[in-house]
């Protein structure tokens, strides 16, 4: 189906209620443009150079003895006295160019499935804050039946194209068997690739186990597909936590996903100049994804930044900065250098769906896209500097993400585009609504946005003056009506069932972390 048939499908909606939310359809994106270079070759080399000078000279503390004794294995230096691990630089250079350039990430439905690295570019919805709001019901804290909403909307809107953990955290949930009940909500509620935490090895265990069950592998088959992905988040500054080394073990060793993500807030966890805090991004991010490659060669990663500043005044975390921009695009000069995926974010500090969250967003996906991310996480949802999934904050998101989707395609110059016919057609004085070339194209002309609103003032007004968070609004609850689950073999549906079943009467996991 092209996508003016679909464009076409959904204005007729349903035969009661409104027309359907238009939306373009799924579809996978390319960057056209090269990323933008932020600093020189030279100065590139010179963050690169830090970053192995810390490796070597001031380490890393691995929490996990099993990891250090495999990077003792492979050529690092383990402190007895302490849990320090100090890295050869020829080591972490010969390990780290192991790790692939691009990679597959299997979703339920093939036709969901994407390409991560080179210039392919992906958005995920958000991942882990642990309240949620809405118009209707305000600021309150994680649930599930938020997080299942949330996953139906995320499945619904066309522009999030992977999950990034849960959504919104189901707090009410016990945390022995909360990942049990996420993990199969989201293989039932939706079709596209999924996130698991890394918060213990059975918990990566079960995760691995449901999503076989959902594609329906065999457990010898699970290392040919990359199915899940996890984000790898060190303890800056200079430290993996038993929990992000035993994913890393757990997910690299099965040929799945990790994406090992520093997060360094400048003045805070690393330095308050940029360059300086972006060297330890880099130095943290090479030890997690050496330690992956020493697990196993070729084992899939991205290169995760996710370098802000602090509010000098009162501390607190800052999005959406210039900063942030600068950051993001040194960090993906780095990937780039290094040949691995990078992923970078849409965050913002905003407390409401409101011109700051607004600008703030803009602002975080131009740095994304201009430095190169090949998936930028919390693409559709975040608030309150990542506290806070918004309903209304994931359709804003949907259409700034459509709006860059739009930005990527290809700008086609030829004697067709160029339309010197048409100009001399009109000729001076005249205008180009009516002629041809205009009538040709104008259905699927320029991108149809969801929010805003390009009506003059007095139909504006007349409609009722709707601004973004009302419009938002109405939007979400108009999308969750619309939504259909995807389809699933109901033998599939029991054999997760059982799964989760047995596991929650086997009490879960340990609760340690």
């Amino acid at each position: 189906m092209s996508e003016r048939t679909r464009r076409r499908k959904g204005r007729r909606g349903h035969a009661h209620g409104p027309p359907a939310i238009e939306q373009p359809p799924f579809r996978l994106h390319r960057r056209c443009v090269a990323p933008t270079r932020v600093v020189s070759d030279d100065e590139l080399e010179a963050v690169h150079e830090a970053s192995l000078a810390i490796l070597r000279d001031v380490g890393i503390d691995v929490l996990l003895p099993d990891a250090r004794a495999r990077l003792e294995a492979a050529g690092c230096t383990v402190s007895i006295s302490d849990d320090r691990v100090r890295f050869d630089p020829e080591m972490v250079v010969d390990f780290v160019a192991s790790a692939p350039a691009e990679f597959t990430l299997h979703a339920r439905n093939p036709g969901h499935t994407v390409r991560i690295g080179g210039d392919n570019v992906v958005f995920s919805a958000v991942a882990s804050p642990p309240n949620v709001s809405d118009a209707a019901g305000g600021r309150r804290t994680g649930n599930l039946e938020d997080f299942q909403n949330l996953v139906r909307l995320s499945q619904h809107l066309n522009a999030v194209q992977v999950h990034a953990g849960y959504p919104v955290e189901p707090a009410d949930v016990h945390a022995s068997v909360r990942h049990l009940h996420a993990i199969a909500g989201l293989c039932k509620l939706s079709d596209k690739a999924v996130n698991a935490y890394s918060l213990g090895a059975d918990r990566n265990r079960d995760a691995l186990e449901i999503l076989r069950i959902a594609h329906q592998l065999a457990d010898d088959e699970i290392d040919g597909h990359t199915i899940v992905y996890s984000v790898i988040n060190t303890s800056s500054p200079l430290r993996l936590d038993e929990p992000m080394c035993t994913g890393i073990i757990e997910f690299s060793s099965r040929n799945q996903a990790v994406v090992v993500t520093p997060f360094t807030l400048a003045g805070a966890m690393a330095p308050v100049t940029i360059a300086g805090a972006v060297a330890q991004q880099n130095a943290e991010a090479l030890a997690g994804i050496c330690l992956a490659q020493v697990v196993r060669r070729g084992a899939p990663v991205l290169y995760g930044g996710f370098t802000s500043n602090v509010d000098m005044k009162s501390g607190s975390p800052a999005f959406g900065t210039p900063e942030f921009m600068q950051a993001a695009m040194l960090g993906g000069q780095l990937a780039r250098r290094y040949g691995i995926p990078y992923r970078s974010s849409n965050v913002n500090a905003a407390n409401a769906v409101d011109a700051q969250a607004g600008y703030e967003s803009v602002f975080s996906l131009w740095g994304a896209i201009m430095g190169g991310a090949n998936l930028v996480f919390h693409g559709a949802g975040w608030l309150e500097g990542g506290l806070r999934a918004s309903y209304e904050k994931m359709v804003l998101d949907a259409d700034l993400i459509n709006m860059v989707a739009t930005w990527l395609q290809p700008l086609v110059v030829d004697d067709a585009t160029l339309a010197v016919e048409t100009i001399g057609e009109v000729g001076p004085g005249g205008h180009f609504f009516g002629v041809q070339h205009t009538q040709d194209r104008y259905r699927d002309a320029f991108y149809t946005p969801m929010v805003s609103d390009w009506r003059n003032f007095e139909s504006w007004h007349e409609a009722g003056s709707p601004t973004a968070d009302t419009k938002t609004a109405a939007l979400a609850s108009q999308l969750l009506a619309e939504y259909r689950q995807p389809a699933i073999d109901e033998a599939v549906l029991e054999e997760i069932d059982a799964f989760v079943e047995r596991r929650v009467a086997e009490g879960g996991v340990a609760t340690d972390f």
